[in-house]
């Protein structure tokens, strides 16, 4: 039996960071709006990580809503470090990227989202939570949103 946590089937996402001119893209699972008006996401994000230490530094990200076109993706964005592997080259060599408002994205995701860090907490985890204000964001395709299972059918989480 599954442990609770991965009982539900929630949407997989991509935190895009920038350090100057280079994004690095995560993928993140524990993401989840927290406030109506204003709009507010809380996402973890694990320690000792380029998407944590860009984020220690910058104040903006693009949090991208995936597709199930993404399901290659996942292992060089979820499994590699980008502390220790270039994943925009691997993105920009598979023709994968994009602009949206001015930011390096994925092609094909079903939503956008840009985020302004509001601030980040120490939860004595293996993550900390950032908190984010949503400045704009575009709706693409509702259908087809990769999901925690389709991840776990496909045998990238066991």
């Amino acid at each position: 039996m599954r442990r609770p946590w991965n009982i539900i089937n929630s949407p997989v996402y991509s935190l895009a960071t920038y350090d100057q001119d280079q994004v690095n893209m995560n993928i993140c699972t524990y993401v989840t709006a927290i406030s109506m008006t204003p709009k507010l996401y809380a996402i973890a994000v694990y320690h000792n990580t380029k998407t944590h230490q860009t984020l220690a530094h910058s104040k903006s990200a693009v949090l991208q809503l995936l597709h199930k076109n993404h399901t290659s993706v996942i292992r060089i964005l979820g499994k590699k470090s980008g502390l220790k592997y270039n994943k925009q080259q691997y993105l920009s060599k598979k023709n994968l990227l994009t602009h949206w408002k001015n930011n390096l994205v994925l092609k094909e995701a079903c939503a956008y989202l840009s985020l302004t860090k509001v601030d980040q907490i120490d939860v004595k985890g293996d993550h900390d939570l950032f908190y984010f204000k949503v400045d704009a964001f575009q709706t693409l395709n509702d259908q087809h949103i990769l999901m925690f299972q389709d991840l776990i059918d496909a045998k990238i989480i066991l």
